[in-house]
């Protein structure tokens, strides 16, 4: 059995306090003195918002049985009450919809080298060696690879992950095995690829890839402990010019048949794209391509989709598929500068957010937010012209890493906001926790004594200084599916 964390229960939990959370695009919600209760598997079942006066003077426990009229074992309540500490405040869990948790030992190797000799140089030679012929060996390094990643990006907040693994079906199941121990809900990825003729040392036969594709999804889906299912498989083409036709619909009909999720890469690169027009003629584009095989749809996320035309653009908002930005490695392996907002607000396209290691050199959600916004504006300078503004809000980019990202994976009813019915996955932000890297000042304060456009103010203020000036050391705690699987005060 390797379920851990993911099958232990949980206690009922009142959480009190200031909540920030983006319900829809672009509209920052700050709710102070909202009393939020998560019950034993996780799930949000109680939440009254501008309780202040109300709760003057009343126990939080007792408050609570007045509003649901429930019997309850007060002694079986647990509190976290965060509603006199200003500096603190709950956010969902991030949601990284594009991370390949294999090359995480390459993080911060190949800086300003192209998509197609980056992949060749650096990331197939790393993949493949969790191919190797001696299976306790590659189990071994496996494990300490996808161990540290997993523990990296819950300690950054993201609460769930989209997980790339590599072409081999033993580590692949491991990295299932691990994403449940820990306690993070997860997407794993058997990547999937027969004709890398770039690099033939490392890809597989088609009926390899099928035997290995069944055997992990197999796995996947009996791991989960019967009250919760945790992690999932979902379907990986790792791009069109490695895949076979042959590969393709095989793919393209697995999701239609299992109803499972599919994650690819689009559009990263100026020679991808014309490497795709010369490999598939036959299609109308790139995106086209996925399209003919049924691999575009609404639980389809495609990773950096850089350079699309209208076309493009339209049949990925008719089909509803995401598309996950990944800044931090358009802008480390010079990929180009993509139209997010664009793409947002003009074509309606859902976006999400993607830390893409190792392209992307950190595997944290929160500094995804920071260089959307920095490559926004740096967009910005050179289309000026244009009469589209390109620049991103802090709002935008935190409705991408968590609302963007649950409809991206098919979640939007599970995670991604504050709701009843919704699971708390959920990171505790301390702006003033005992190690923080931000320096506070009394200014904001003066916010607080005042209306309440005034303390919507002051939050909005302070969460800009946690986006541009805090690091993974301000999420002190982080919850999954109700269950604590980081604190930091420990």
């Amino acid at each position: 059995m390797v379920e851990k964390i993911a099958a232990e229960e949980a206690d009922y939990t009142l959480y009190y306090g200031t909540f920030v959370h983006t319900p829809t695009l672009g509209k920052l919600e700050i709710l102070k003195h909202t009393l939020i209760g998560v019950d034993k598997s996780g799930t949000i079942d109680f939440m009254k918002q501008d309780i202040h006066n109300e709760i003057q003077g009343v126990d939080i426990i007792a408050f609570y049985k007045q509003q649901t009229e429930r019997t309850v074992d007060t002694s079986q309540i647990k509190v976290v009450d965060i509603s006199n500490e200003p500096l603190k405040f709950f956010l969902p869990g991030f949601i990284d919809t594009h991370i390949h948790a294999s090359q995480y030992p390459n993080l911060g190797v190949g800086l300003g080298c192209p998509l197609l000799e980056w992949l060749n140089e650096y990331t197939f030679p790393l993949e493949s060696s969790f191919t190797d012929n001696n299976r306790e060996g590659k189990l071994a390094f496996a494990r300490d690879v996808y161990s540290r990643v997993i523990k990296k990006t819950l300690v950054c907040g993201t609460t769930c992950a989209s997980y790339f693994a590599t072409i081999d079906a033993d580590t692949t199941r491991l990295l299932a095995d691990l994403c449940l121990e820990a306690g993070q809900r997860a997407f794993v990825g058997k990547v999937c690829m027969d004709d890398n003729s770039v690099y033939p040392e490392y890809q597989e036969d088609y009926d390899t890839c099928v035997k290995s594709m069944e055997e992990v999804n197999s796995h996947i889906e009996s791991i989960n402990p019967k009250s919760e299912v945790l992690v999932k498989p979902i379907v990986t083409p790792r791009f069109a010019p490695v895949c076979s036709r042959k590969l393709l619909s095989y793919l393209g009909n697995l999701a239609a048949e299992k109803s499972l999720p599919v994650q690819t890469h689009l559009s990263e690169n100026t020679k991808e794209i014309e490497l795709v027009r010369t490999l598939f003629p036959e299609c109308k584009n790139y995106t086209s391509v996925y399209d003919d095989y049924n691999l575009l749809k609404d639980t389809t996320i495609l990773a950096h989709g850089i350079h699309l035309d209208n076309d493009e653009c339209n049949l990925i908002r008719k089909k509803g598929s995401t598309i996950a930005h990944c800044p931090m490695s358009n802008s480390f392996i010079s990929s180009g500068e993509s139209p997010v907002k664009k793409y947002l607000y003009e074509y309606k396209i859902n976006v999400s957010l993607g830390t893409d290691v190792s392209g992307g050199f950190k595997p944290s959600i929160l500094e995804t937010i920071k260089h959307s916004i920095l490559a926004s504006q740096h967009l910005h300078m050179h289309t000026k012209h244009e009469s589209f503004d390109p620049r991103l809000t802090v709002a935008d980019t935190i409705y991408m890493a968590t609302m963007g990202g649950a409809i991206g994976i098919g979640l939007q009813n599970v995670v991604g906001s504050f709701a009843v019915g919704k699971k708390w996955d959920t990171q505790l932000i301390e702006v003033d926790s005992s190690d923080s890297n931000i320096d506070i000042f009394g200014w904001n304060e003066r916010f607080l004594d005042g209306t309440k456009d005034s303390i919507i103010k002051y939050y909005t203020n302070l969460l800009n200084i946690w986006v541009f000036t805090g690091d993974d050391r301000n999420c002190t705690k982080v919850w999954c599916n109700g269950r604590k699987v980081i604190d930091k005060s420990k």
